[in-house]
């Protein structure tokens, strides 16, 4: 059993809205419809047409916004900040958007991904004289771009052209409001439409909750101004063939999402048809792990040919057990965020798909929970390569010692687990399901996979690399 790791990264997500006279209500839905990538924190910062205007707090969306009367955030522009935040890094200081006050404005920042060189920029910021009140990297960009004064596409451009990692930033002042992509594209991050008002955020889905049409991607190295006098494109790095975080559509983002104009459901449910030409099993029934895993169950049992079941409920009052901040809440989470059907796998043969495995608790607690229900046999087949290495990108898996795919073989997780049989879809399946048109898709980080990481630490990018 892998032992208890505090992670030091976070998966989160952002919304802004530019021209719209409910700004503050419709950033609240959008927040809502993100609410799987962060349930530690919530913010919302308006302009109110005289200043930039705050709330924030600790919990869900609803719970933070629920004293709120939103006349109070009236204004037409407004950034929001769904968080998940790991161990050390909790607390209503690094709640985002974070935001920033000066004798030349405001200047409020939402960030998605991680800085791989945040250390070092923190010591030489602190060096120089700046005191920073947060442990959030989001506030070393924050000091960077006030670095020259005031807050322009030259500043933003500067600023970020000294951090490495992946990262997804909305930038709001008083007269603009800026949206930027990391070089690589490993962070999602969309434009929309609504009426005559701009939107950005990470996840489509949020465009869907409000009504907005979906206008483009944002690119790798671009940097968007929005303001009232429209939209307006700048590159500040070189773009680099877009390597989109393969684990959102394995894992994070919603079914109903498209990430990099590819459908999540759709690509889910390609991974199971993959997986089955891969892996198949004589079994009776195929069921997955809800919710995440329910499409590429579909497709397996499509392809395989085999009935799929729910054969597992959840829940849907119990968050995701990987997004709570402690393993001690996991391994609670799963026990009573999911339950077995023990009338339809009693006696059965099953094939239970689930996305990935990255500790191994919640995988046995599942094959436990079915053996326990009377299932005769419990086939797993993960709809993901395995997970051998760190992510420096922004998901809560920050050292090998706590991925059980790096310490132990395929068969050794068997037994770990307990299942009968253990597969996982290949590298080649992945990309398959996820890249449609290379001439738009390009490719996918699997970095946590392959161990080929598409941003150095020194800020390269690789050269020679598959996938990733």
């Amino acid at each position: 059993m892998l032992a208890e790791i505090k992670g030091i990264n976070e998966e989160c997500g952002v919304f802004g809205i530019w021209g719209h006279e409910k700004a503050a209500e419709l950033t609240y839905y959008g927040l809502h419809s993100m609410q799987h990538r962060g349930q530690e924190g919530a913010g919302i910062v308006v302009n109110t047409g005289r200043e930039l205007k705050a709330h924030k707090g600790l919990g869900l969306v609803n719970d933070v916004f629920k004293p709120v009367k939103f006349d109070d955030l009236a204004g037409r522009v407004a950034v929001g900040h769904v968080r998940y935040a790991t161990q050390g890094g909790r607390g209503i200081e690094n709640v985002q958007p974070l935001l920033f006050q000066s004798q030349t404005g405001g200047m409020a920042l939402a960030h998605n991904g991680n800085l791989m060189n945040a250390h070092e920029l923190r010591g030489e910021l602190e060096r120089e004289g700046s005191i920073l009140q947060t442990s959030s990297d989001t506030e070393v960009l924050a000091h960077l771009i006030k670095r020259s004064g005031e807050v322009t596409e030259d500043s933003i451009a500067r600023a970020l052209n000294r951090v490495v990692g992946a990262y997804a930033y909305i930038i709001l002042q008083e007269d603009k409001m800026f949206a930027a992509l990391d070089p690589a594209g490993i962070r999602p991050l969309s434009i929309g439409r609504l009426g005559d008002a701009y939107v950005v955020a990470s996840e489509t889905c949020a465009f869907d909750q409000i009504g907005a049409t979906f206008e483009r991607e944002v690119l790798p190295g671009e940097l968007i101004t929005i303001s009232d006098d429209g939209i307006h494109s700048t590159r500040f790095a070189p773009r680099d063939k877009r390597r989109m975080c393969a684990m959102e559509y394995v894992y994070l983002s919603r079914p109903d999402s498209d990430v990099n104009y590819v459908n999540v459901h759709a690509s889910r449910k390609q991974m199971g048809k993959e997986l089955a030409k891969e892996s198949s099993i004589d079994a009776d029934i195929v069921i997955g792990v809800p919710d995440s895993s329910i499409s590429a169950a579909i497709g397996f049992a499509e392809e395989s040919g085999l009935p799929y079941e729910m054969g597992i409920i959840k829940n849907r009052y119990v968050g995701r057990t990987f997004i709570q901040p402690s393993q001690e809440l996991r391994e609670l989470g799963v026990k009573m965020k999911l339950s077995p059907v023990r009338s339809i796998i009693e006696g059965k043969r099953v094939v239970m798909i689930d996305d990935s495995i990255v500790r191994g608790t919640t995988s046995r607690r599942i094959v436990q929970m079915l053996k326990e229900a009377g299932a005769k046999e419990v086939h797993v087949r993960i709809a993901s390569p395995a997970i051998q290495n760190p992510c420096y990108y922004g998901i809560d898996m920050s050292t090998k010692q706590e991925l059980i795919g790096a310490n132990y073989s395929v068969d050794e997780i068997n037994d770990i687990i307990g299942s009968d049989t253990l597969a996982y879809l290949s590298e080649q399946g992945l990309e398959k399901a996820i890249v449609k048109d290379k001439t738009i898709n390009q490719g996918v980080c699997m970095a946590c996979m392959t161990g080929k990481y598409p941003v150095k630490q020194d800020g390269e990018l690789e050269i020679h690399y598959t996938s990733c």
